[in-house]
């Protein structure tokens, strides 16, 4: 499995991958939802706010994440993963949490602090986040399941409070993604 930066020679396929990934997993209009949302992020957020990792097994893609800058109360430099997509005939293998770790180790380099996400806990929680209450740090938009808003410090340190507004980027910034 090569894990690699995402290029933007990816971008047809990776689109493709998170709309059958989606489409399979959930139904056709989630596949179309999310494969717009990754059409919006690639094309509307600022490369310094976007940085997307692939995992390919030779030619076929085997996986995408993305994390894209997230706007803070507090001087913190934060990114906010989502979304992440695993080809179906590969999910259970341990890719994703490779891909997960592989992201964080760059934003580490990159002297990130901290990374938040929104979902499942009990698969984000092997890569380290742990589920904040939104009285530590808002979401930017009401969230339909609260269980699944999580964080991580790239030190190793708490989360703390940071009383205030969050902003993602602008394709993330709709309500139905929440």
């Amino acid at each position: 499995m090569n894990l690699s930066l995402f290029a933007p020679s990816d971008t047809p396929d990776v689109i493709e991958l998170f709309t059958n990934v989606f489409s399979e997993s959930e139904n056709a209009d989630e596949g179309s939802l999310i494969g717009s949302l990754v059409t919006d992020l690639i094309e509307t957020t600022p490369p310094e706010d976007l940085i997307g990792f692939v995992a390919r097994d030779g030619a076929q893609l085997a996986g995408c994440i993305f994390l894209s800058r997230f706007i803070v109360p507090d001087e913190s430099v934060a990114f906010i993963l989502s979304p992440v997509a695993i080809s179906t005939s590969l999910q259970g293998t341990g890719i994703g949490q490779r891909l997960i770790r592989y992201g964080l180790s760059h934003l580490q380099a990159l002297e990130v602090d901290l990374v938040f996400t929104y979902g499942d806990p009990s698969f984000y929680s092997k890569s380290g986040f742990r589920q904040i209450d939104e009285h530590i740090v808002q979401a930017p938009f009401a969230l339909s399941q609260p269980h699944g808003w999580m964080a991580q410090s790239l030190d190793g340190s708490p989360v703390k409070a940071m009383p205030g507004p969050t902003q993602c980027a602008a394709a993330l910034s709709d309500q139905k993604y929440w």
